[in-house]
């Protein structure tokens, strides 16, 4: 009997052990990255000195060489570009004008949809039709959208108190109307921006037109524009007269930016990523630069603290998730012609606040020895660890059998300045992007170690 129970005393205070040792190796991090941290003067760089950078434009080549050069200064053993084809999309001029009842025109605040084709620089005048639910749309004859302008007057919803919940509800307005819309013979599309912020200022991000489909042009109006047309629709006729020459120009090659430090036990990988192309409007600081340098904050933590890995550490600044995607793919497929084992891969895509959780998806058996490790982060804001959905640019790799992780910080700020020109370095706290560095590089060190 006493040998039986020696057993478990033993093993527990191994484990005991072995998680001090952990949480003194994440306080180091902590104290690191908290104390002598870059990411919050690279995000500046990349804002302020290059700005948006739609994956395609002079901007995101710009990027591409900075992103080459941090990695390098932060210490990354080798460093390449990786091809990725993207489409090229270009916003150009645009106006929208309502027609109020006393008949003068009044210019609305809005942005064209990415990949959204526009006017080629002609008056388009309708009718406005106002719906506020697809529901209420596909209840419509053709005989009453044909040659109208509508409307999708869809308000963000306020009882999801995770905002992602929220933003995946209200994607489909801005992703897949327009086709809608132009099979029944419209027009163009209006939509209100998926947005938490109560102010006037529109939100772009990605559409797309069904195989076949007509590709009228799609427009969003910020929320109180979006009130205020609410409320004339109600009461009165109003045309509107869009005007725009937003349209695709084909594709081009540009670069993902890739950089690591090899590991002492094997090549297999333990990848962490953001996107490094943002949408062509404010400087995507939060959408994704943050995600960006906090990925690089990996890469110069290790090298500061002389970490030497078991498996190699790499860091991927993706090209192309905005309006395609073609970055995460490309990188997905490149690990089944390379045939390079990936253990785990890391992204942060939704903004530099404060981290509040990790989000996994991988077996069932990994997931729980992740989960296990939840009092060791606590400490440093992480208040949950579950499984849900990790994030666009790592997601081409499940088919592949990777682990994937995407860190969840607070969410409800994020959805007031997303896609949109509020999306700027100043929205940025210091404190919190480097919260959330700290506990990405932790996870990536508990994997290496641990895996």
């Amino acid at each position: 009997m006493k040998k039986l129970l020696l057993i478990p005393l033993l093993a527990s205070g191994f484990f005991f052990g072995q998680n001090t040792q952990d949480a003194q190796a994440l306080k180091k991090i902590s104290t690191q990255i908290l104390t002598q941290g870059e990411a919050y003067n690279d995000l500046h760089f990349l804002t302020k000195k290059i700005g948006n950078r739609l994956s395609g434009s002079p901007a995101y080549e710009k990027a591409v060489q900075w992103g080459a050069e941090q990695l390098k200064k932060a210490g990354a053993e080798k460093i390449w570009l990786q091809p990725v084809k993207v489409p090229v999309w270009e916003r150009g001029t645009e106006s929208l004008f309502i027609k109020t009842p006393s008949g003068t025109w009044t210019k609305m605040k809005m942005l064209s949809l990415g990949n959204s084709e526009g006017t080629q620089g002609k008056d388009l005048v309708g009718d406005l039709i106002m719906v506020n639910t697809l529901e209420e749309f596909n209840q419509l004859k053709e005989s009453q959208v044909r040659d109208k302008i509508v409307f999708f007057n869809y308000i963000f919803r306020q009882d999801f108190i995770e905002t992602f919940e929220g933003y995946s509800d209200a994607g489909k307005y801005r992703s897949s109307t327009a086709s809608l819309v132009a099979k029944k013979g419209g027009k163009a599309v209006i939509v209100r921006s998926i947005s938490t912020a109560v102010d006037d200022v529109p939100h772009t991000g990605g559409m797309h037109y069904d195989e076949g489909s007509k590709k009228i042009p799609a427009v969003a109006l910020g929320p109180l524009g979006a009130d205020r047309l609410a409320q004339l629709l109600k009461t009165s006729k109003v045309s509107a007269k869009l005007n725009s020459n937003c349209g695709m120009k084909g594709e081009k090659i540009t670069h993902s930016v890739i950089g690591e430090i090899k590991g002492t036990l094997d090549q297999k990988v333990i990848a962490v990523g953001g996107h490094l192309d943002s949408w062509d409007v404010g400087e995507g600081a939060q959408d994704d630069g943050a995600g960006v340098v906090q990925s690089i904050e990996v890469i110069r933590t290790f090298k500061k603290l002389n970490i030497k890995p078991k498996h190699t550490i790499r860091a991927v600044l993706f090209a192309n998730e905005e309006n395609g995607n073609r970055g995460g793919e490309t990188y997905a497929d490149s690990l089944n012609v390379k045939k390079e084992p990936h253990l785990f891969a890391l992204e942060s895509d939704s903004g530099g606040y404060s981290p509040r959780g990790f989000g996994l998806a991988m077996t069932a058996e990994q997931s729980a020895q992740v989960k296990s490790w939840l009092p060791l982060f606590e400490p440093y804001g992480i208040q949950h660890i579950n499984d849900s959905y990790p994030g666009t640019d790592i997601i081409p790799m499940k088919k592949y059998g990777v682990a994937l992780a995407g860190l969840i910080p607070d969410s409800q700020r994020y959805f007031d300045l997303h896609h949109s020109e509020s999306d700027v370095f100043e929205a940025v706290n210091r404190r919190e992007l480097l919260l959330g560095a700290t506990v990405m590089t932790q996870l990536i060190y508990m994997i290496d170690q641990h895996w």
